[in-house]
């Protein structure tokens, strides 16, 4: 997938003018690019629309127009799109009690090593840029990963074969076959 552009990116009067539109169009393709692994877990598979999305609201949000505020931006934010033969997702814990969600961000320490696609009966492990720190027993409630599945995998992806989420970390699990339509997205992003 190719990174965002500078020139993609629009300034915040021009972004208000087609936000609507563009949010809703977006937020309907985030539908199909999700899926809840569990109770507390959910995946957003990214792309370009995804991350140009993101971009423009935390410009808007933070109110940023300075040239090197935006070019940091686009920077970060293009570490979320998958290179050729990857798949990029977003990894939430999602738990709305405060207490309940400390006690398991604690108990799920390391989950972005428990993190897996399995297609074919194959899996490929997540990758994650995330920095393990001593003396730091929790995680974060975000989370952004990388797989980069085998070539059988992949055409497998792109036939449209069933392609599961699996989270084998001890303090929960959880298995997930996607539905049709997130694999027919993934398919897209690598090039059916």
């Amino acid at each position: 997938m190719q990174p965002i552009r500078r020139e993609e990116v629009l300034p915040l009067g021009e972004y208000e003018l087609v936000r609507p539109h563009f949010r809703a169009r977006v937020i309907e393709e985030k539908k199909r690019r999700r899926a809840r692994l569990s109770s507390i877990l959910e995946v957003t598979f990214e792309n370009r629309d995804t991350v140009l999305m993101q971009i423009q609201e935390m410009l808007r949000t933070e109110r940023i127009t300075a040239e090197d505020g935006i070019r940091h931006e686009i920077d970060t934010y293009n570490d979320l799109l998958p290179a050729p033969g990857q798949l990029s997702l977003t990894l939430f814990v999602a738990i709305a009690d405060k207490a309940e969600r400390d006690r398991m961000l604690e108990a799920l320490a390391g989950l972005e090593k428990h993190v897996h696609v399995e297609v074919g009966g194959e899996r490929a492990t997540a990758i994650s840029r995330e920095r393990a720190v001593d003396g730091y027993t929790r995680t974060t409630a975000v989370h952004y990963l990388k797989f980069e599945p085998s070539p059988a995998m992949l055409a497998a992806i792109r036939a449209g074969g069933p392609v599961a989420m699996i989270v084998d970390h001890a303090a929960h699990a959880a298995r997930v076959e996607l539905p049709s339509d997130t694999v027919r997205a993934l398919a897209a992003d690598l090039g059916s």
